[in-house]
C-alpha cells in the first residue's frame, strides 16, 4: 500500500515537472505578442495556476489508471492524451503554427473525450478528474482557433 502512494507522487511529480520545463522552454514570447487575439483572451498570468490544477488531476488520474489490473485501453488513451498535451507548446509557441497547433489540440480533446467515455465505465473517478480538463482544453481549443482565424493572412 504505501508504495502505491509513492506512485502517486512519482505520477503527480512527474507530469507537473514536465508540463513545467515545457512550458519554460516554449513561453509565449515576441512572435505571440504580435498575434491578434479574440475578445476572450485571457491574461497570460492566468495559464499557469490553471495548468498546475489541471497537472495535479491528470497525475491523480494517471496514477488511479495505472493501478487498476486490466485497463490497457485507458491507459493507452491517458498516454496518448499526455502526449499530445506536451506537444502542443512546442507546436504552438516553438514552431509558431497555429494551425497545426489546432490539429494537435483538436486531436486531443477527442482523446480526451474517449478517455472520459471509456472511464465513466471502469474508472469513474478518474473520468470526473478529467472534466474540468476536457472544459479547459475546449475553451483553449475555441482560443487556438480564433487566433489562427485572426492571424491567417499575417
Amino acid at each position: 500500500m504505501k508504495s502505491q502512494w509513492l506512485w502517486l507522487v512519482v505520477f503527480v511529480v512527474a507530469v507537473s515537472g514536465i508540463g513545467a520545463v515545457i512550458g519554460m522552454n516554449f513561453p509565449p514570447g515576441p512572435w505571440f505578442e504580435t498575434l491578434q487575439k479574440p475578445w476572450f483572451q485571457p491574461p497570460n498570468a492566468v495559464f499557469a495556476p490553471v495548468w498546475t490544477v489541471l497537472y495535479v488531476m491528470i497525475g491523480v488520474a494517471g496514477w488511479r489508471i495505472f493501478c487498476l489490473e486490466d485497463e490497457p485501453g485507458l491507459r493507452v488513451l491517458w498516454g496518448v492524451q499526455m502526449g499530445l498535451n506536451f506537444l502542443w507548446s512546442p507546436v504552438f509557441f516553438g514552431l509558431q503554427t497555429a494551425g497545426w497547433a489546432l490539429v494537435v489540440i483538436a486531436g486531443l480533446w477527442l482523446v480526451l473525450v474517449a478517455f472520459i467515455r471509456l472511464a465513466w465505465r471502469e474508472e469513474r473517478v478518474s473520468a470526473w478528474l478529467f472534466m474540468p480538463y476536457l472544459a479547459w482544453v475546449s475553451f483553449a481549443t475555441a482560443l487556438n482557433g480564433a487566433i489562427w482565424s485572426l492571424n491567417r493572412g499575417a
